[in-house]
């Protein structure tokens, strides 16, 4: 029995796709609980509709993601901290810091896309990752200055 998996079942496929089980557990199981519909050549056409508009929608989120990236290697953002004895930082430089940084140059970030392992508590110059998509990645230049006191 062919059936168009609505929702993922584990030990058979992801939802979407086009899978054979016997008849009893799609008739029993399957199609009662509405994790599956029957591949009639409807259901089909409509699956195949809906993979296209999908790929469609996720290159485009991609190419954004791209333009993003491009947009993040030619902003970079500079920073002015307090600082103590040996460039040490009063307090740090967060994800969060960066993205408000960012925010005020005219690029919209969510703070949890900025990978920092840990804050910046030196004075200096460095290269944070930005994850933006699942394939697209990208590099924002941040320095951060003595603030003049």
């Amino acid at each position: 029995m062919k059936l168009i998996l609505r929702e993922d079942v584990e030990n058979l496929g992801k939802g979407g796709d086009l899978v054979d089980v016997k008849p009893g557990y799609g008739r029993n199981f399957l199609l009662p609980r509405g994790l599956a519909v029957t591949a009639n050549p409807k259901n089909v056409k409509e699956l195949e509709h809906q993979k296209a508009v999908a790929a469609a929608k996720a290159a485009k989120l991609k190419a954004s993601a791209q333009a993003v990236a491009k947009r993040l290697s030619e902003t970079p953002v500079t920073l002015k901290r307090k600082v103590g004895e040996q460039d040490k930082l009063y307090g740090s430089v967060t994800a969060l810091d960066v993205a408000e940084a960012l925010a005020a140059r005219g690029v919209q970030l969510d703070r949890r896309s900025i990978v920092l392992d840990e804050p910046i508590k030196t004075v200096g110059e460095f290269e944070v990752p930005v994850k933006l998509h699942s394939e697209v990645a990208g590099k924002v230049k941040v320095t951060v200055e003595a603030e003049a006191e």
